[in-house]
């Protein structure tokens, strides 16, 4: 007897509603001429279903607003603090917390602490703000993850596997001295959401920790890694997500966090460390760019509300579903014969934007292009991962090209139903039936940093 698949449904109801508004295709054709063809600088009033990050834009619960209530918003000492720093001992097993504004801050920190000009460091693909910060501070970013997580269709379960022997390549050349860690991303964003495993991690180590190199986990999205640590890799099936989560910290020496994804906040993030004086160097270092070594740039509700998100975040039913919802877009697109990254991530559904649009070189910003063109379909708010988020080599001044031409279609945690699921793939599909017919974009502006967040474009005749 053949078992049918249950339809699935998420683990809370609805109490309180935000309006969405419909805009009419002309409507979204301003819109979209105003922002430069640049789906980050659309408003937000808009936009009709908003997937362009994860980050913040998640929906709090009824404990985390009470949470808020109870804000200690004194400018020393709150003790909002000390139960965050009680839940990331807890959870993430790591001895020392400092507090950030978000995630880049603690980026920014992490860097000047450990990070010499003329440095090398290796991580499993690069992530923008953190190979920007790393830059900032005179560092070399070396790709070392493996060969697979460059291919979209690929179906190798933990693409964002570290590659030793590159990662033994570079140390090597440039001697030990001279790479002050590793910078190891759960979940890889720009591979396409892509985990790590628990063997990688802990071979990682056993291969760092003799030559005195530290090994810094990018935690963001450490808990939906987890998820896939569960359920693909031998000996994990029967732990819980919470010891998975500790297991992989314990593997590290200390990690970077931006709260707004996994933690179900709108704004935070920490610097986790076992190391007493670098925590001693980043205590002193946050007074000067954050704020106050007990706040870091945060009110204390806002520290609450993230203390309560972790414990909310490690929860069996939310992990299962925040993960299904994505997996039910990825296999809605895959069934109609959309190009994605496979295997399907955790946060996101990446469009294969080359694949998408195999007539436009990559030169004329396919990602970019796809996502304005979504925009323009549907309303749908998405961004692009390729050229343009690539950033210029700092060396010859040219386009960095990396092998992903990616759109991601990012999906808030407890925000969108599956009706709204639904209209993705729709829009999707029929997006995918006019594609000849899409023409792609030049750059008219670009900013000095992180340009993908504020270039501007024209449409090609």
């Amino acid at each position: 007897m053949t078992t049918k698949k249950r339809s699935w449904a998420e683990p809370y109801k609805i109490k309180m509603v935000e309006p969405l508004r419909m805009t009419t295709r002309e409507q979204r054709e301003r819109a979209l001429a105003e922002a430069g063809w640049n789906t980050f600088l659309l408003r937000s009033e808009d936009v009709y279903i908003d997937l362009l990050t994860d980050s913040g834009t998640n929906a709090m619960s009824d404990r985390q607003w009470a949470g808020l209530m109870v804000g200690d918003e004194a400018y020393a000492g709150s003790a909002n603090y000390y139960h965050l720093e009680a839940a990331v001992q807890k959870y993430y097993g790591y001895k020392h917390l400092v507090p950030t504004h978000q995630g880049r801050g603690a980026e920014n920190i992490l860097s000047k602490c450990l990070i010499k000009p003329g440095d090398y460091v290796p991580g499993n693909m690069y992530f923008t703000t953190t190979r920007a910060h790393q830059e900032l501070a005179g560092a070399t970013f070396v790709d070392i993850i493996i060969d697979e997580a460059h291919d979209p269709g690929c179906e190798h379960p933990f693409k964002g596997n570290v590659d030793l022997a590159k990662l033994d390549a570079l140390v090597t050349r440039v001697g030990a001295a001279k790479v002050p860690y590793v910078s190891l991303a759960a979940t890889v964003n720009m591979a396409g959401g892509q985990p790590i495993s628990m063997k990688n991690v802990r071979a990682v180590r056993e291969y760092c920790e003799p030559k005195g190199i530290k090994v810094i986990l990018d935690a963001t999205r450490a808990i939906e890694n987890a998820w896939f640590v569960k359920q693909r890799e031998k000996g994990y099936a029967d732990k819980s997500i919470a010891e998975i989560l500790h297991e992989m910290c314990s593997l590290t020496d200390g990690a970077t966090m931006s709260g707004k994804k996994d933690l179900l906040v709108n704004i935070g993030g920490f610097l986790a460390l076992n190391d007493d004086d670098v925590f001693e160097e980043a205590r002193n270092l946050v007074v000067l760019y954050e704020g106050l070594h007990t706040y870091g740039g945060l009110a204390g509700r806002d520290m609450e509300a993230m203390a309560i998100g972790i414990q909310e975040a490690v929860s069996e039913d939310h992990i299962r579903a925040r993960i299904g919802q994505v997996e039910y877009v990825g296999e809605g697109l895959m069934k109609a014969g959309i190009p994605i990254v496979h295997p399907i991530g955790g946060h996101a559904i990446f469009l294969d934007a080359a694949a998408f649009l195999p007539h436009l070189p990559q030169t004329a910003f396919p990602a970019q292009t796809l996502a304005g063109e979504l925009y323009l379909e549907s309303g749908i708010r998405a961004m692009e991962r390729g050229i343009v988020s690539a950033g210029r080599n700092k060396e010859t001044g040219d386009h960095n090209y990396p092998k992903l031409e990616l759109v991601r279609l990012t999906f808030p945690r407890r925000v969108y139903t599956q009706a709204h699921c639904d209209v993705t793939v729709e829009s999707v599909i029929e997006l995918f039936d006019r594609r000849h017919a899409i023409k792609g974009l030049k750059m008219n502006y670009e900013p000095k940093y992180l340009r993908f967040f504020q270039a501007r474009f024209d449409r090609l005749a």
